[in-house]
C-alpha cells in the first residue's frame, strides 16, 4: 500500500508566483509544455462576472492548451482585471474605502486538493488574487488579513503599488463632499416612535469571479475585488470567504458571488450553490434555488433593516455563477430586466457574453 503523498509533492505542481506578469506552473512536470497543443475538450470551461470577458478567454486557454490547473488559470485571468484601472471595482484604480484607501480581497480555491488561499483588506497589492494563492500553496493557513497579508506578498517579492488612480481619488472626493449614506445604521430600538435611519448602500459594487473546469474535469475558481466603494475601513465582503464568495468541490464543480457580500456571506452562498448541485440541480437551477433561499432571508431580515427589500422583492443586486464538472454551467442575479444582466463564458465555441437568470424581473 502506499503511503501518504507528502506537502512537498503536493505543491511541486503548484503554482508559482513571479513578480509582474506573475507566470504560473502548468500542473504537470515543465516539460510537459513542450508537447503541442491539444484540442479543446467541449467539457472545459470559464465563466466569469460581465467584466470578465479577457478573464475566461486566458483562463480557458491556460487550462486546456497549457495545462494549469483550474485554479490557476482563474487566478492569471483575473490579473488582467486586477491590472487594469478602467476598472474600478478591482485592484488597480478600484474605489477605496470612505478613508480614501484602497483595500482588496480575493481568494482562490483548488478543487483536486480541496484547498483554499484568501487575502482581506490588504493595501498596497495590485494582484491580491496572486498572493492568495501563495498563502493556499505556501502556508498552512486559508486567511491572511491586513498588515499580515501586505507583509507576507512583500516577502513573496510582491512590490508595494500605489492603487489609488487620479480617477478613483476625485470619485471618493465627491461622494465625501456630499456624503449622502454610508454603512452606519441608527441604533436599534423597542420604542417604534424614535427615529432611525436604515440606509442601503447604493454606491458602486464590484468584483470578479472566475470558475474553470479543466478538460480532466478538475475545477477550480478565483474572486477578487475593490470591495463596496467607500466602505468603513477593514470591510470584507464575500469574496474572500470560502463558502459565500467562492467555493468548488471536485465531485462537483465550482461557484461563485458578484453583488451584495453581506447577502452572499449570510447565505452561505457559494457552498449552496454547489450542494444543489450535489443533488443534482443543473447550473442555473442551483443558482436560482439559492437566490430564492438569500431572499427569503432579506425578507425576514427587513423588519430590522427595512432597506433591503423593496415592497416584493431584495432592493440588492446579486449575481451567482455555476459550472459543473461536466462542463455544464450558468448564472442568475437577483433582480434586473431579463437579458440585462451577463456573464462571460468561454468553452469550445470561443469567448463570449451570454444573458444571466432573473429572479426578480423588472420592467
Amino acid at each position: 500500500m502506499a503511503g501518504p503523498v507528502s506537502r512537498r509533492a503536493i505543491l511541486r505542481g503548484a503554482t508559482l508566483t513571479a513578480i509582474g506578469t506573475s507566470v504560473a506552473r502548468p500542473v504537470r512536470a515543465e516539460s510537459a509544455t513542450d508537447e503541442p497543443p491539444r484540442a479543446a475538450s467541449s467539457s472545459a470551461v470559464a465563466i466569469a462576472s460581465a467584466n470578465g470577458l479577457r478573464t475566461v478567454s486566458k483562463a480557458y486557454n491556460l487550462t486546456v492548451r497549457r495545462r494549469y490547473r483550474p485554479a490557476s488559470a482563474a487566478v492569471q485571468g483575473v490579473a488582467l482585471v486586477e491590472a487594469d484601472p478602467n476598472d474600478v471595482t478591482v485592484g488597480y484604480g478600484g474605489l477605496p474605502n470612505e478613508a480614501g484607501v484602497v483595500q482588496l480581497d480575493a481568494a482562490c480555491m483548488d478543487g483536486p486538493t480541496h484547498n483554499a488561499g484568501s487575502v482581506a483588506a490588504i493595501e498596497d497589492i495590485m494582484h491580491p488574487a496572486q498572493v492568495a494563492e501563495l498563502v493556499m500553496d505556501r502556508t498552512d493557513h486559508v486567511h491572511l488579513v491586513g498588515p499580515g497579508a501586505r507583509q507576507f506578498a512583500i516577502d513573496h517579492g510582491f512590490p508595494p503599488v500605489n492603487l489609488l488612480t487620479d480617477r478613483a481619488r476625485q470619485r471618493w472626493l465627491a461622494w465625501r463632499a456630499q456624503r449622502r449614506n454610508d454603512d452606519r445604521l441608527a441604533p436599534l430600538t423597542d420604542d417604534p416612535s424614535a427615529e432611525t435611519d436604515h440606509r442601503a448602500p447604493t454606491r458602486p459594487w464590484g468584483t470578479i469571479h472566475c470558475s474553470v473546469v479543466s478538460p480532466q474535469g478538475d475545477v477550480g475558481c478565483c474572486t477578487t475585488t475593490s470591495g463596496l466603494a467607500f466602505k468603513i475601513p477593514g470591510r470584507i465582503g464575500d469574496s474572500p470567504l470560502i463558502g459565500a464568495g467562492l467555493y468548488c468541490d471536485n465531485e462537483v464543480g465550482s461557484a461563485g458571488a458578484t453583488g451584495r457580500g453581506e447577502a452572499a456571506i449570510l447565505g452561505g452562498a457559494g457552498w449552496l450553490v454547489i450542494e444543489r448541485m450535489r443533488q443534482g440541480a443543473s447550473p442555473v437551477q442551483a443558482c436560482v434555488y439559492t437566490l430564492r433561499r438569500i431572499a427569503e432571508q432579506s425578507r425576514r431580515a427587513a423588519s430590522w433593516q427595512p432597506a433591503l427589500w423593496d415592497v416584493d422583492r431584495p432592493a440588492y443586486s446579486l449575481t451567482l455563477y455555476a459550472v459543473r464538472k461536466d462542463g455544464s454551467y450558468g448564472a442568475a442575479t437577483m433582480r434586473g430586466r431579463p437579458g440585462e444582466t451577463k456573464f462571460a463564458i468561454c468553452d469550445h465555441r470561443g469567448a463570449r457574453l451570454e444573458a444571466a437568470t432573473v429572479v426578480f424581473p423588472t420592467a
